[in-house]
């Protein structure tokens, strides 16, 4: 991440969902916490590759939450 742009938060997790076109998780304690990460590049990074190693189980799925919109919820987006 460049020193001059601003820290947007992310993180990434996941786990099996009880339908695949949804993000109701099946066991909340056995979600799979990938990490926080300081930029959308780096979680998107981290997504893709657990995604890609889950991809034969449909069950399985990756998000990645803007913990920045959460935590600045009035902030400019295009900032």
């Amino acid at each position: 991440m460049d020193q001059t742009e601003k820290q947007k938060l992310h993180l990434v997790f996941g786990g099996r969902v009880a339908d695949p076109r949804g993000l109701e998780f099946e066991d909340l304690s056995a979600l799979d916490i990938v990490g926080i990460f300081p930029d959308f590049r780096s979680a998107e990074n981290a997504w893709r590759a657990n995604a890609q190693r889950t991809v034969d189980d449909a069950a399985m799925k990756y998000v990645v939450v803007h913990l920045h919109r959460l935590l600045e919820p009035d902030a400019d987006p295009s900032a």
